[in-house]
């Protein structure tokens, strides 16, 4: 049972910025023997960054007011310029730092609207009242933080560490179930003499004088046994927003598809019916007419498709995604893929995918052969390389942007080399062998012959043209999905 406890630091994100900075690239308190925990393929490609961090407690012992380090900056000095400016940055664009103690994230909980407690999984590094007196972001919380073209620094942090003791329940020591903080702004004067009360920490939008900054924090430790640490989790999870509105957008979905459905499965019958009904007349008379109706297109119904190498193609790599997409949903929804295990879904869709080249091959070339393709080199190089290498390219132009910009959402190269290998080393061998399977196979009997000549197709109207055709068959699939799409990416973001 250890009694030091370790605060770890993860990357800085804002949601008015897409770029995420290692906590490193702000110049905060850095700890002396700098330690990276090893990260999985998830966390590395979900751009966590995590290190050590100077704030370094021992169980049970309160601190009130101390010192972690002092930060000075000389306007004289260029590089204390860009360091304070990169700060301002991080105010103004509302940056948040997200702190871990005992892979547990340590929240800023706060009251909202009805009486609600919101705990948020991060707080910021200070606010900004901008040059025409408004108060933005977190500057809402304190009435001192009033002055124009100011930016408040929240360079103190009160830290309190709840525990479940087990002195009742017959084991050694304490389990850590939950670390809050309220994040403070005080301008210490003297930093011998520290008292965390006081004026907030201003720094004027103007750089024209000498300024030091003191972070300080206090600590407490209180005794929470009605916490199991099996669910020291859920506090997080009950507090967030939106979790009651995504039932009502489905039901709101279900009951759409369901009528779009029942409607053209009405149309598709009423037209069978009467062609069925139109038919038995002509075979009752036996008089020989002319076909009409569906047995004009019996001979070209089993045509093979023009683009049908790249429809094969697409479907091998959809398979490989469904399957890899429900897999993945059903150990998540089993609890193997919990929020305390890092970067686990990541992980295990990605490995999950490079595993499942197999169904991939064998689909596309199953098709392809079907539609009497001979090119079946070039089909399995397709399914093996095309969407991927469209994915990796665009992965690497955006990665190389963000290494530009110095954001710790930049994959490292060695990650790189790691996916490349995975990719060629193991999904494109098992797309080959499910391509192999699938060829060997006898090719699927049509139940009618094609004709050799492609029928005349008359002159169509102009809804029954592809561009308005896919407008107007994709509105209605996507005013389903929007509702719970919009809900999605806003969980996510």
């Amino acid at each position: 049972f250890q009694s030091l406890i370790e605060l770890f630091v993860n990357r800085l994100d804002s949601v008015e910025s897409v770029l995420p900075y290692e906590y490193d690239a702000f110049d905060f308190c850095q700890d002396k023997e700098e330690k990276r925990p090893s990260e999985n393929l998830g966390q590395v490609l979900f751009g966590e960054r995590i290190a050590s961090s100077p704030y370094k407690f021992t169980f049970k012992k309160q601190e009130t007011c101390k010192k972690v380090c002092t930060r000075s900056y000389d306007p004289a000095n260029s590089a204390d310029k860009s360091k304070l400016a990169f700060l301002k940055k991080g105010m103004q664009l509302n940056y948040q730092h997200h702190w871990i103690i005992d892979n547990m994230p340590v929240t800023w909980c706060y009251d909202v609207e009805d009486g609600q407690k919101y705990c948020n999984p991060g707080f910021p590094i200070g606010c900004f009242v901008t040059p025409d007196g408004r108060v933005k972001d977190a500057c809402v919380i304190n009435s001192e933080f009033n002055k124009k073209n100011t930016f408040y620094l929240f360079n103190h942090v009160d830290i309190t560490i709840m525990y479940h003791s087990g002195k009742d329940e017959n084991w050694p020591g304490a389990r850590l179930v939950m670390a809050r903080l309220r994040p403070q702004s005080y301008k210490h004067t003297d930093e011998n003499n520290l008292s965390c009360e006081g004026p907030p920490m201003e720094i004027p939008g103007e750089f024209t004088n000498k300024l030091n900054l003191i972070y300080t924090y206090s600590v407490t430790f209180e005794e929470k046994n009605n916490i199991k640490w099996a669910s020291r989790w859920d506090y997080i999870l009950e507090s967030m927003p939106h979790t009651n509105i995504q039932w009502f957008s489905i039901m709101n979905s279900l009951v759409i598809v369901l009528f779009l459905s029942g409607m053209v499965a009405m149309i598709i019958l009423r037209t069978l019916h009467k062609d069925i009904a139109r038919y038995n007349q002509i075979d009752s008379s036996e008089d020989a007419q002319e076909e009409f109706g569906w047995k004009l297109v019996h001979g070209d119904v089993f045509r093979p498709p023009r683009k049908g190498m790249l429809l094969s193609v697409f479907l091998g790599q959809g398979t490989q995604i469904f399957i890899m997409t429900f897999i993945t949903l059903f150990l998540a929804c089993l609890g193997f893929l919990s929020p305390a295990n890092r970067g686990a879904l990541m992980t295990c869709a990605v490995v999950l995918w490079v595993l499942l080249g197999t169904p991939a091959g064998y689909v596309s070339a199953r098709m392809y052969k079907t539609f009497r393709g001979e090119k079946w080199k070039t089909n399995v190089l397709l399914t093996a390389l095309l969407c991927p290498g469209i994915v990796f390219a665009d992965f690497f132009i955006m990665n190389l942007i963000l290494w530009v910009k110095g954001s710790s959402a930049a994959i490292p190269f060695g990650t790189l080399v790691a996916i490349l290998a995975m990719w060629f080393g193991i999904s494109v061998p098992l797309t080959f062998v499910g391509a192999y399977f699938g060829f060997k196979e006898k090719p699927i009997e049509h139940p009618v012959r094609t004709n050799q000549i492609p029928r005349q197709i008359p002159e169509q109207s102009f809804f029954t043209k592809p561009l308005p055709g896919i407008i107007m068959g994709g509105i209605l699939p996507f005013g389903c999905i929007f509702i719970q799409l919009f809900f999605i990416l806003n969980s996510i973001w």
